[in-house]
């Protein structure tokens, strides 16, 4: 920069010498979404106030019944999902999308089908699993045999801390006594989960 007269002493700059409301959000270095909507945080991240109310959140069902292999888990294909806010869920995994890491609230409620298989003893068993790999075992529901089993029902709720990137799926696991035939499970099914914080 050109001067007049004596070169100017070289001292530090200020926050006292930047004008107030000069500096534009596109300016700043921090990660995430820039707007009016979020505030930046201590991580130098912009996040949304209040957990971005309770986003990502989804909810999906199966609109028709899922056979599945005797004594094998399998993972649950739920074919519709009626609410998914950040398009994080693909019908078997719901993905953590990036700026969204944090408390997680998922719950499912699976009703598995032996109608079809007769009265010589089931079990079922509801798993949930993170990022490939089981977190243990959710619900285990077993029947003697000599009992007419049409349906059980496992359900499961919890509360999970995930990053950006985690993946949750759910697998079911069910066995019929002799092997007879392969249990369903009923299109009734469906799973949720939000961001608590």
């Amino acid at each position: 920069m050109a001067f007049i007269g004596a070169k100017p002493t070289n001292v530090p700059l200020t926050s006292a010498d930047i004008q107030d409301g000069t500096v534009a959000l596109a300016d700043l270095s921090a990660t995430g979404t820039k707007d009016a909507t979020t505030f930046l945080r201590g991580d130098n991240t912009f996040a949304e106030a209040g957990g971005g109310v309770n986003t990502p959140y989804f909810y999906a069902t199966l609109s028709s019944n899922q056979t599945l292999s005797n004594d094998t888990n399998t993972k649950i294909a739920f074919n519709t999902a009626s609410i998914d806010s950040d398009s994080a869920f693909d019908g078997t995994t719901f993905t953590v999308p990036s700026n969204k890491a944090g408390r997680y609230y998922i719950h499912a409620n699976i009703a598995s089908d032996f109608s079809d298989i007769g009265s010589d003893g089931e079990r079922a068993l509801l798993y949930i699993y993170k990022n490939g790999s089981g977190l243990g075992i959710f619900n285990d529901f077993f029947i003697n045999s000599g009992y007419n089993v049409l349906q059980i029902s496992n359900a499961y709720s919890a509360i999970i801390d995930l990053s950006a990137g985690d993946t949750i799926e759910l697998y079911i696991y069910n066995k019929d006594g002799n092997a007879s035939g392969n249990a369903k499970v009923s299109g009734s099914s469906h799973w949720f989960g939000y961001k608590l914080a």
